[in-house]
C-alpha cells in the first residue's frame, strides 16, 4: 500500500525541536524522504553555539523507523547556506518536492525598548529565512517545469502566527515578520501556480521552546490525553498540505491547534465612505469617521484566553 508522500522529498527547516521535529516525523511517516534542517543553537533567541545534534537526532529517529532522512546544519537566514540546503536535497534524493519553512527565533521587547539588532535578527531569521529557501526551491521547480514542458510537483508550507492576526504587544518584530510571511506566501502562490506549485501558510498554536512563556499558565493534561497544545496537532495539516490531495489549496492561511483547523479569509471592507465633493475635507472625515469609531468596541488587545480559545486552570 503506497503512502501519500511516497517518492517525494521534503525539506523542513528548524526541524530539530518542537513543531519542526513533529512536522519532519509526520512527513517521513507519510513516505517522504526528509532533509532535516536545524542550526542547533540552544537559545530560543538564536544565542549559543550552533550544533548538528538536534538535526542529527531527528534524522536518526526517522531512519530508525524505516524512513529516509539526512541532516543539515545551516542557518537559513544566510543566502548561501539556504542554497546549499536545497542543493543537498536535490543531490541526495534527486529532486525537491516539499518545502516546510519553520525556523525562527524570538527577541521580545516593547516597541519603545527594542534595539535595532533585536528587530533585524528576528526579521532576518523568520522573513529572510523564508525568502531564501523559497527562492532556491522556486528556481528548482521553474527549471524542472521548463525541462519537462509543463507543471511539476511542488508544495510550500510557511509558518506565520496569530501574533500577526491578533497583535502581540511585546513582539513587534515577530508580528511584523509573520505578517510579511503571509504576504510572501500569497505572492509566491500566484507566481508559481503555473508551474504546478502551491504555497500556503499556517498559524500554529503549540507548546514548544518558542512559546514556553505564552502557554505557561495552561496546564498539560495529567490523565494521559494528548496535550491540546502538542505539536502533533499541527503536523497532520502540514502533511496534508504537502500531499497531492491539497492540489487545489493555494495561497491560503490556516490556523491550527488542538484538533481544530480554521480557514482565514482575506481582509474584507467593514465600512465605506464617499466624499460629497471631489476630495475629502478634514471636517467631512471628522463627521463620518469619528461617530463610526465611537460606536465600535475599543481597539484593545484580546485577552490571552479569548485569542487562544483556551481556559487557564
Amino acid at each position: 500500500m503506497s503512502l501519500p508522500l511516497d517518492g517525494l522529498t521534503a525539506i523542513v527547516t528548524g526541524a530539530g525541536r518542537g513543531l519542526g521535529r513533529a512536522e519532519a516525523l509526520e512527513l517521513a511517516r507519510l513516505g517522504a524522504a526528509v532533509v532535516v534542517n536545524d542550526y542547533g543553537q540552544p537559545g530560543r533567541d538564536g544565542s549559543g553555539e550552533a550544533s548538528a545534534a538536534p538535526a542529527e537526532e531527528v534524522a536518526d529517529e526517522i531512519r530508525a523507523s524505516g524512513g529516509r532522512a539526512v541532516a543539515h546544519l545551516g542557518d537559513v537566514s544566510d543566502h548561501e547556506q539556504a542554497r546549499a540546503l536545497v542543493e543537498l536535497a536535490v543531490r541526495t534524493y534527486g529532486r525537491l518536492d516539499v518545502l516546510v519553512n519553520n525556523a525562527g527565533i524570538l527577541r521580545d521587547r516593547m516597541i519603545f525598548s527594542m534595539t535595532e539588532d533585536e528587530w533585524d535578527s528576528v526579521i532576518r531569521v523568520h522573513l529572510k529565512g523564508h525568502y531564501n529557501t523559497t527562492h532556491f526551491a522556486a528556481a528548482h521547480w521553474r527549471a524542472r517545469s521548463k525541462a519537462v514542458g509543463g507543471p511539476v510537483y511542488g508544495r510550500i508550507v510557511n509558518t506565520s502566527s496569530e501574533a500577526f492576526l491578533a497583535g502581540s504587544a511585546g513582539q513587534p518584530n515577530y508580528a511584523a515578520a509573520k505578517g510579511g510571511i503571509v504576504g510572501l506566501t500569497t505572492s509566491t502562490a500566484l507566481a508559481l501556480a503555473k508551474y504546478g506549485v502551491t504555497a500556503n501558510a499556517i498559524c500554529p498554536r503549540a507548546r514548544t521552546r518558542m512559546t514556553e512563556d505564552v502557554f505557561a499558565g495552561f496546564a498539560e493534561p495529567e490523565d494521559g490525553r494528548l496535550d491540546a497544545l502538542a505539536p502533533e496537532h499541527v503536523s497532520p495539516l502540514v502533511g496534508y498540505l504537502a500531499s497531492p490531495a491539497a492540489a487545489r489549496v493555494n495561497g491560503q492561511l490556516l490556523v491550527v491547534h488542538g484538533g481544530m483547523v480554521a480557514v482565514v479569509e482575506r481582509p474584507r471592507v467593514a465600512a465605506k465612505f464617499d466624499a460629497t465633493k471631489e476630495a475629502f475635507s478634514f471636517e467631512e472625515l471628522d463627521e463620518l469617521l469619528t461617530p463610526y469609531y465611537a460606536d465600535r468596541p475599543p481597539n484593545e488587545t484580546f485577552a490571552a484566553a479569548e485569542v487562544l480559545g483556551l481556559k487557564r486552570d
